[in-house]
């Protein structure tokens, strides 16, 4: 692989599905942790200044939070390093409509409507299809075919109800 060309297209589902599947785990078998972020939120939030007087955030981030935060800010600095070093996988970081003040509130708006669900759920959709499943836990089974039903009904609204990005 030449390092000088960008990487335009993003790796297949068969290389990249066993590569995540993998991943949950060898990251078990090696450090006896299951991978998660919506959980990292909490201890973001937990650092900020204040957030000691809210009992929920009163914890040791350090001993309990830290590796889930080093986790996140791994996966950060890799999409950027792949956005901006490697040529972006062709996939634009921020669409053209997204960059207006409707398309940020839009955004913003997204941000807190998957916040809420994560914790209402427990956990993220990655986190119950990859960790949950592998775990043959019954509630994410349930949580991951209700993530794709869900999708599927909102790409369908999407595409013939609004017209969709795709014509």
């Amino acid at each position: 692989m030449d390092p000088t060309v960008p990487i335009t297209d993003p790796l297949p589902w068969y290389i990249a599905g066993p590569l995540l599947g993998l991943f949950v785990p060898a990251m078990l078998l090696l450090t006896g942790k299951e991978p998660g972020v919506s959980s990292s939120f909490r201890h973001a939030c937990a650092v900020l200044p204040g957030a000691k007087a809210v009992s929920y955030f009163n914890y040791n981030v350090l001993k309990d939070g830290l590796w889930q935060i080093l986790f996140v800010v791994g996966i950060l600095l890799g999409g950027t390093l792949v956005q901006f070093g490697l040529g972006g996988a062709g996939v634009p970081l921020l669409l053209a409509g997204n960059l207006t003040g409707l398309g940020l509130l839009g955004l913003f708006a997204g941000g807190l409507a998957v916040g809420f669900g994560t914790r209402w759920a427990d956990g993220c959709t990655s986190g119950h299809t990859i960790s949950g499943i592998s775990n043959l836990s019954l509630s994410s089974v349930v949580a991951s075919a209700c993530f794709v039903i869900g999708g599927t009904a909102a790409s369908l609204v999407d595409r013939f109800v609004f017209g969709g990005l795709v014509p």
